[in-house]
């Protein structure tokens, strides 16, 4: 057994295939079958069971990955320890966005990882920000952006920045500026995300100090979903106004600040508490929070 067998074992389970494994690895299928086949025979198990629609992890094959998966992380990061040594930005790094930030700071990365760090490897993984807080104190994403993330020994954040929540209503009925107090919400059916979502934690949070009872109409997570429920009169959504702005076409919705108190959708770079920070991660950071800011200062959102 050899760190590449066990490489290519890896890459087939997760793709669930040798064909597209072969192609993710660069190499001859009959090659990476070969490989996997020594694994087989040298631990003499099956690790894979073949389908008509690819391959599944045996028993055997499910403990051997999860084994497998640690190794090569540990091999990585002894790696990029070495590599720290010597203070260059070098190695691969796991950056995790949420969705929507996803559209607007994939290829502003990309393009600044082109020019900035040429010798560093960037991969990027979306979720949701409970999700993200998960794989960042796991070790399976290295730096992120979250929104209002709840206070974690394994996870340290920096304020990137903030925006002030609004009620967001069909545009018929109204003038656009009028503003809601706080104490009314509870007379708007609300389309609002489900319970583990960043915005849903920071309005029952406060709906339960000012002692109302909210209406919640629907229960949808996807920004652009919510607004098309808002759009088509299923209910009203709170969010940030570059929210809006984002889905295109913001002549379709009214909205208006709510006050008394004001609430902020505020996003944090976060980033492991027990992870030493490699210069890699020191510069994909700054990197990550430039952009997001450039964006928010150019009145584009950036949500969960």
């Amino acid at each position: 057994m050899n760190l590449k067998q066990l490489e290519y074992f890896v890459r087939v389970a997760e793709a669930g295939s040798f064909s597209k494994a072969a192609l993710l690895l660069d190499i001859a299928q009959p090659a990476l079958s070969r490989q996997v086949r020594l694994l087989e025979t040298d631990l003499r198990v099956v690790l894979l069971q073949r389908t008509g629609r690819g391959v599944v992890l045996s028993a055997a094959g499910k403990r051997l990955f999860e084994h497998a998966v640690g190794i090569l992380q540990l091999v990585a990061q002894a790696r990029e320890d070495l590599e720290a040594g010597r203070d260059e930005p070098v190695g691969r790094i796991v950056i995790g966005l949420p969705p929507s930030m996803g559209r607007l700071l994939t290829l502003p990365l990309v393009q600044g990882f082109e020019r900035q760090l040429p010798r560093a490897r960037l991969a990027i993984v979306e979720g949701l920000s409970a999700h993200l807080i998960e794989w960042i104190a796991s070790g399976r994403v290295d730096i992120g952006l979250v929104l209002n993330p709840q206070s974690q020994e394994a996870i340290e954040v920096q304020p990137v920045f903030e925006q002030p929540l609004c009620l967001v209503s069909p545009a018929a009925g109204g003038e656009a500026t009028q503003a809601v107090d706080f104490a009314d919400l509870g007379a708007y059916p609300l389309v609002i995300p489900e319970r583990t979502h960043a915005i849903r934690r920071v309005i029952e949070n406060q709906a339960a100090l000012s002692r109302i009872k909210l209406q919640v109409a629907w229960e949808v997570s996807g920004v652009q979903a919510m607004l098309d429920l808002v759009r088509s009169g299923h209910g009203h959504a709170v969010l940030t106004a570059g929210a809006v702005l984002a889905s295109g076409r913001p002549e379709d919705y009214r909205v208006r600040e709510l006050r008394g108190p004001r609430l902020y959708s505020r996003l944090f770079l976060a980033t492991s508490a027990t992870k030493p920070a490699s210069p890699l991660m020191r510069h994909a950071g700054g990197l990550l929070m430039e952009l997001a800011r450039g964006h928010a200062g150019a009145g584009d959102h950036i949500n969960s």
